[in-house]
């Protein structure tokens, strides 16, 4: 969708500011995976993007990308959602809550700590770890990041992101509303049937 591929370029571009600004107070780097432990909700719109990354990533890697899938089938299978869903954002918010901490995501390769769909990796993934403020919301820093930073110099480094009305936009224009984590968006049930 070409409207996603914008927004993805604003929020990209957002961040390289970011971590510009940052310098050496940003220590996140291929290998550093503190960020991709426990499960955390991410939208249709990133649900959607994930799923075409993974097709993406069998045309050109099927192995890695079989390896994804069996990590996301093993996680949704740890997960024990309600087999009715949620009625409301907020039973999905209680039970994501109760979840672990500590599970990795399944689109992180545990041999390399990096992620094997980075191209399409969710909105939340992309802003974590430099100080961003989306809307009127602070997203939280790596605890890894600005270590012995004071707020001051935390602060200066700050973006402004405000694109969460386009992200609303896009996903209605998708049809898709709620939210989900990576493990049941790449869940070979949880993919939308032709």
């Amino acid at each position: 969708m070409d409207g996603d591929r914008e927004f993805i370029q604003i929020v990209d571009a957002a961040l390289a500011e970011a971590a510009e600004k940052s310098g050496a107070w940003l220590v996140c780097r291929p290998g550093c995976c503190e960020c991709c432990l426990g499960a955390f909700a991410i939208t249709q719109l990133d649900a959607a993007r994930l799923r075409s990354g993974l097709k993406e990533l069998e045309s050109g890697d099927p192995a890695r990308a079989a390896r994804v899938r069996q990590r996301a089938r093993d996680a949704a299978d740890r997960l024990r959602m309600p087999a009715a869903g949620f009625a409301r954002d907020a039973e999905f918010e209680s039970w994501l809550e109760n979840l672990r901490d500590d599970d990795p995501c399944p689109v992180l390769d545990p041999e390399t700590g990096t992620c094997d769909l980075y191209a399409a990796r969710p909105v939340t993934c992309r802003v974590f770890g430099p100080p961003v403020r989306w809307g009127g919301e602070a997203v939280g820093v790596c605890e890894l990041c600005f270590e012995g930073a004071s707020d001051e110099e935390i602060a200066a480094c700050e973006v402004r992101l405000d694109v969460a009305a386009r992200e609303s936009d896009l996903s209605r224009q998708m049809g898709s509303a709620g939210q989900t984590v990576v493990a049941l968006a790449l869940h070979p049930l949880c993919e939308p049937h032709a």
